[in-house]
């Protein structure tokens, strides 16, 4: 076990896979600066903890999909695809940004010609109500985003067997949002798939609708909370 000797640059984390066991998943005297996820295969990832807004107690393990290396990318990507694969969707929808790149990968592995993003920024033949307010606990403060379905993109929905990727459920907001966007197209995603879930927390929002048991994950990372050695303990 090497979490106790092991340090990284800020560039350095998401580029490498380890072999299973590498690091203990819950040592004695709580984890540091790193969190390691285990893929479903047994290998790991190592992770930063990043503390949340508002306080120093709580932290949370971070993934930024566009920051990893193509090795840890294609790795999350392939586990992801093993687990809905069996789900026989017909098209990926991709939330932003970094949803988008699990989207494309995942399109391509269940062998489609494309995928459908979801977006940001209006365009001006966009239809406001085919839009849904949108935050994200990665960008506190920042004003209010709005969610956009392409009108053109709605033939390509419309009927078929749906799955909606994003690359982190946190809270749940964003595929909260997401979920209530696509509704508007008269569309109910047959699965929600993302690289990583962070915690517990976003059970709840997808809950009452009925979501939460159709996410499928590569890593699971729970919610941590400062013991007083300084150590980063599991709470959720």
């Amino acid at each position: 076990m090497r979490e106790k000797n092991l340090q990284l640059a800020p560039h350095d984390f998401w580029q490498s896979i380890h072999p299973a066991g590498s690091f203990e998943p819950a040592p004695a005297q709580g984890h540091r600066d790193l969190y390691p996820a285990t893929l479903p295969d047994g290998r790991q990832i190592v992770l930063p903890i990043r503390v949340l807004p508002g306080g120093e107690d709580r932290a949370v393990a971070s993934l930024i999909l566009n920051q990893a290396s193509f090795a840890v990318a294609d790795a999350l990507a392939d586990a992801v695809a093993d687990k809905v694969r069996a789900l026989e969707v017909e098209i990926v929808v991709g939330l932003p940004t970094l949803g988008l790149v699990l989207a494309d990968a995942l399109a391509r592995r269940l062998g489609h010609s494309r995928c459908v993003p979801l977006g940001t920024s209006r365009k001006f033949w966009y239809d406001e109500q085919l839009s849904q307010p949108l935050s994200s606990v990665t960008s506190p403060g920042v004003a209010e985003k709005r969610l956009y379905v392409d009108p053109r993109m709605l033939p390509l929905l419309a009927g078929r067997r749906v799955l909606l990727v994003d690359d982190v459920v946190s809270t749940g907001s964003s595929m909260a949002s997401a979920l209530a966007l696509l509704a508007r197209t008269g569309v109910a995603p047959a699965g929600i798939a993302v690289a990583m879930t962070q915690s517990e927390r976003w059970r709840a929002k997808l809950a009452d609708a009925g979501w939460a048991g159709i996410v499928s994950t590569a890593i699971a990372t729970p919610l941590l909370a400062r013991g007083g050695d300084g150590g980063w303990r599991p709470t959720m």
